[in-house]
């Protein structure tokens, strides 16, 4: 057998689906949460994770439980001396929700994601591409019929139409991918979600058949439930990179996970964090100075808005420039 996994160089190379394949196997696995995510979304004072980061990596995890898949089958093959197989975790431009229903794993619902009649809409999915022939299963039919509870859920109303998702504006990538300032029309919207949404798959119906994870690698840790945004926000480069080891939110860095804080902490309310405001107007990063100003606007009284404007009206970079102009406080 020869292994052809995924490195970094490979990951935006198409060629990476070589012309060889034959079949596709596509598996999932169930992260289902034993409570519903949304319910954290009511104190404002706590940070929202999204249910897929408040475990260890899955990409890790996955792709080790396919490789031990793949042995077997590499094992089952013995007349296949030729046999090649690739591996993937979300890491390669592989269509995994469509193949995933192609599979008879679920259907793409309305939110665009996979949906499973036995485990509502918390699967990871994972692939591995063969040269070799194996019998197809059954692909899945949508059973979405007139429901639009996903579509209504989003907070930022990030779905065009059913199964059509603008991506810009879904706080998941907002939080997660999008480098910069976030626009100013997601701010208020975005609430306490520091990290991912799972607003569209929590209200889909058919999680009522949902099972909780039990893979143990999966189980929520209890630091990443519901945590204090002013812990959270204490945290320098290396207390992140420690509290966040093993998390895919440590993939977003110190940077842009404070801009989300930022965000969260100004939706708070909550006066007590003030001090966090005026310690991140302050920060290496622009894109952190620039929701820091924002956070300014919902927390503290215009003259106190105007003391700290002229404190920083050394301000070079454009984009905080424009937040404090925004507020009539730095002209």
């Amino acid at each position: 057998m020869g292994w052809m996994e995924e490195t970094k160089e490979r990951r935006s190379d198409p060629r990476v689906l070589w012309s060889d394949v034959r079949s596709i196997v596509m598996l999932g696995m169930n992260y289902g949460p034993d409570a519903d995510p949304r319910d954290v979304l009511a104190h404002k004072d706590k940070g929202a994770i999204s249910v897929y980061a408040r475990h260890r990596d899955y990409h890790d995890l996955v792709k080790g439980r396919l490789k031990m898949l793949a042995s077997w089958i590499a094992g089952e093959a013995k007349k296949e001396p030729a046999l090649e197989m690739k591996v993937f975790v979300d890491t390669a431009p592989v269509m995994e929700k469509p193949l995933a229903a192609a599979a008879g794993l679920g259907w793409q619902g309305k939110h665009t994601n996979l949906v499973s009649r036995e485990f509502g809409s918390w699967l990871f999915l994972g692939s591995i591409f063969l040269n070799m022939d194996l019998p197809a299963d059954a692909p899945e039919i949508d059973h979405c019929g007139s429901c639009s509870a996903c579509l209504e859920a989003c907070p930022t109303e990030a779905f065009t139409s059913p199964y059509k998702l603008d991506a810009r504006r879904c706080i998941s990538y907002l939080t997660i991918e999008h480098h910069g300032p976030i626009d100013r029309e997601f701010r208020t919207k975005m609430g306490n979600r520091i990290y991912g949404c799972d607003d569209c798959l929590a209200a889909c119906p058919w999680n009522k058949y949902a099972q909780v994870a039990r893979e143990a690698k999966l189980q929520a840790r209890e630091d990443l439930l519901a945590p204090d945004l002013d812990a959270l926000a204490r945290l320098d480069d290396a207390a992140f990179r420690a509290y966040f080891s093993g998390s895919p939110i440590k993939r977003i860095g110190l940077a842009r996970f404070r801009r989300n804080l930022m965000i969260a902490i100004g939706n708070s309310g909550d006066v007590r964090l003030r001090p966090h405001v005026v310690e991140n107007l302050r920060f290496a990063d622009p894109q952190v100075r620039a929701m820091a100003v924002w956070a300014a606007e919902q927390l503290f009284e215009p003259d106190d808005i105007v003391a700290l404007a002229q404190e920083h009206a050394g301000e070079t970079d454009a984009d905080v420039v424009a937040e404090w102009q925004a507020l009539g406080a730095m002209r």
